[in-house]
């Protein structure tokens, strides 16, 4: 199983010079998937704009679009997403509402006067299924099971297994709330890759407890509990150059030595080890 990043930033897009080695696209995966005419998503944020473009050279006919939250870094890319306006290719969403709700709300972003095309008007068959917690579904030939995640109206991760393989998905997260913790620490337990809000360094996080993200230094503190192969920091401050980011991962890696960066455009094996050399200076 393989992933790969189309965006990797939190809140909004960061298209400035001092920021584009890691990326400035907000938050989209696509998990590898045996199938050439099929793909997994996590998260339509802005870097899904670019994913939809090679989809379609492709030829990708069936996607699957597994939805964290409705916070508009995580679907702002929807309306750029070109397959959506295909006909022939058939989408499907998964989120933890009911089906009904979740195109409401992903129709509401198209609507008048915010776009000039309304989602009940788009070329491709969507579909909506609701997913809950704890219960495992399949998406595509991916077994994928949803996990509560502590952040502001709510969110949800995923563990994703294919081929005896397990990547673990879990942002937007905020530590603290003992429960959820251990919920993660149990979904976690030997991954082989966790990938984690670590949006701020312990300094920031004194100052921004409640706004629904983690530290640098609680991702590790997850990783190490959970015993995983190794840990990715994911959904970087809109403020962080690369510059303060490749001092974050430095930081990072003296509490948990197997961490990398998560960075647009990178295609990770899940199960291979990760690169342990230091950070760039």
């Amino acid at each position: 199983m393989n992933l790969r990043f189309w965006g990797v930033r939190g809140s909004i897009p960061t298209p400035e010079a001092n920021r584009l080695r890691y990326g400035g696209n907000t938050t989209c995966l696509e998990i590898g998937c045996p199938g050439e005419k099929e793909a997994v998503i996590i998260d339509c944020g802005s870097g899904l704009r670019a994913l939809g473009e090679e989809l379609l050279e492709r030829q990708v006919s069936r996607i699957h679009i597994m939805l964290t939250h409705f916070h508009w870094d995580h679907i702002q890319g929807l309306p750029s997403f070109a397959p959506l306006f295909r006909p022939g290719v058939e989408i499907v969403f998964y989120a933890n509402r009911a089906a009904h709700e979740a195109r409401n709300l992903l129709e509401t972003q198209m609507a008048h006067p915010f776009f000039p095309l309304p989602f009940a008007e788009v070329g491709s068959r969507t579909e909506f299924r609701r997913i809950e917690c704890g219960m495992p579904f399949q998406a595509g030939s991916i077994t994928v099971a949803a996990f509560p995640l502590f952040h502001p109206q709510g969110a949800v991760g995923y563990r994703v297994e294919s081929d005896g393989q397990v990547l673990v998905h879990a942002a937007d997260h905020e530590h603290g709330n003992p429960e959820v913790d251990a919920g993660l620490t149990r979904v976690a337990e030997n991954a082989d890759l966790l990938v984690m809000d670590a949006q701020y360094t312990p300094e920031e996080y004194a100052g921004k407890v409640g706004w629904g993200h983690s530290s640098f230094a609680h991702a590790a503190q997850a990783a190490q509990s959970a015993g995983v192969g190794r840990l990715l920091l994911f959904h970087h401050d809109p403020d962080h150059s690369d510059t303060f980011l490749d001092g974050m991962l430095r930081d990072a890696r003296t509490l948990f030595p197997a961490t990398g960066m998560a960075k647009e455009g990178i295609v990770l094996d899940v199960a291979q080890p990760v690169e342990t050399a230091p950070a760039a200076p």
